[in-house]
């Protein structure tokens, strides 16, 4: 999850979420894995993956800051989105979170979820690079595909059987779990770039400059310098969970100037 998260340029949930301009969210730190092996014997369908990315981010949403209508940051993500509503038959929804990261992320249902962070150091174009990004993450069902795996081997890994498979309600500390095995799944690198470039497309949709993929890029590069691998600092998070970031700054910069764009 470009940001370029993962739930994904940024870029799947690769959430970061440890840090809040108003209050501090943890994760639990259980380790995950044990029970894999059963827990891929079940089977769910595309509705159930769908019923719990809805319970998931029912959840974050009431434990994590969400910005009211009133408030600036959006105010001024509901303009640049007012036309993505319904996208690609995709019904999409949008919240900022009041955090100090420099992430975003999309989730299956379509909900996408931008951190005040990124907002307040990337452009209009550049943030919506990134919502592009995210986008195209569950345009192409990575999102999805990748919120099922962290289901099977977090939140359904114990005492799945015993519903038959049927998608029950999950406990608070069954969505904890799916939390932290959201925000340490990862996109494979056809994955990201292929959303990089759903991002680019979106931009031109929207008629807006796509030079806003690449100075997003260069923005999250900067920020990953400027951390040096503290994990506190803004832009660590979302640069760990997005490799690769200079070479896709430059590819994307490459596909900008052959379609004759000019660099803000």
């Amino acid at each position: 999850m470009f940001v370029l998260t993962r739930c994904s340029l940024v870029v799947a949930v690769s959430l970061a979420l440890a840090s809040t301009a108003n209050a501090q969210f943890k994760l639990n730190s259980k380790t995950i894995g044990a029970g894999v092996k059963a827990a891929k014997a079940v089977t769910l369908s595309d509705d159930e993956v769908i019923k719990y990315t809805k319970e998931y981010i029912q959840w974050m949403d009431e434990h994590n800051p969400v910005a009211p209508a009133n408030d600036p940051l959006a105010q001024r993500l509901a303009k640049l989105t007012a036309k993505a509503n319904n996208y690609e038959g995709m019904n999409l929804n949008f919240k900022v979170y009041l955090v100090r990261d420099i992430n975003a992320f999309a989730c299956a249902d379509g909900s996408v979820r931008v951190c005040a962070g990124l907002m307040q150091v990337m452009t209009d174009d550049e943030v919506m690079g990134v919502i592009g990004h995210e986008i195209g993450h569950v345009k192409n069902k990575d999102s999805k595909d990748a919120f099922k795996t962290a289901l099977m081997t977090s939140a359904l890994k114990d005492g799945v059987s015993s519903q038959g498979g049927t998608a029950g309600a999950l406990s608070d500390s069954q969505l904890g779990d799916l939390g932290e095995a959201v925000a340490n799944s990862a996109y494979s690198r056809g994955q990201e770039s292929q959303a990089d470039n759903y991002g680019y497309d979106f931009l031109k949709a929207n008629k807006l400059n796509p030079w806003g993929m690449s100075t997003a890029f260069e923005k999250l590069w900067k920020a990953s310098q400027e951390a040096n691998g503290d994990k506190k600092k803004k832009g660590s998070q979302l640069f760990s969970s997005h490799p690769d970031t200079e070479k896709r700054m430059v590819t994307m910069a490459e596909k900008a100037k052959k379609d004759g764009y000019t660099k803000p």
